[in-house]
């Protein structure tokens, strides 16, 4: 019986070398010289500092460009608000998501099941959605699907077998 799998995931490596990037550019930006502005990654969060927040608002999109430019969706970012630091500096936390929730599972599940195809089957397994079929065909239009609604999460899909 043909399967795939949906998933939520982030390239770390490739956040990595978004954010070295983005450091490397706002150390050599003239409108960021004097502000001491830094990005950091520990885990599945980075936290942007800066002087200012209006010099914390351009790291951000210079971080966001970077991050477009190595195909890592924005929709993985969960931003936290903008606090103030030591010193009158400004600083936020933005969280990777990776995974899919239960909300948003059940959001999946119902979206597949109102498609209204009657050999397609779906069910949570952890942090990834199973979805089986009788079809080949049927699995290809649950994909396409998915790929045309925003759940405000990236969506992957493996481990498609037949």
């Amino acid at each position: 019986m043909p399967t795939f799998d949906v998933v939520s995931e982030v390239d770390l490596q490739e956040v990595r070398n978004a954010v070295d990037q983005a450091s490397r550019e706002a150390s050599q930006r003239f409108d960021f010289k004097g502000t001491d502005s830094t990005i950091e990654l520990t885990g599945h969060e980075l936290v942007l500092e800066s002087a200012s927040e209006d010099r914390l608002k351009a790291l951000v999109q210079v971080l966001e460009e970077r991050l477009v430019r190595r195909e890592v969706s924005l929709k993985a970012l969960q931003r936290g608000s903008i606090e103030e630091a030591a010193k009158g500096r400004a600083r936020q936390r933005i969280t990777l998501a990776a995974g899919i929730s239960a909300d948003h599972a059940k959001k999946l599940n119902k979206f597949i099941k109102d498609m209204g195809l009657k050999s397609v089957s779906s069910q949570t397994q952890g942090d990834q959605l199973r979805v089986t079929s009788k079809k080949r065909d049927d699995l290809q239009a649950v994909i396409t699907a998915l790929k045309a609604e925003d759940f405000g999460i990236p969506l992957q899909f493996t481990n498609f077998r037949d």
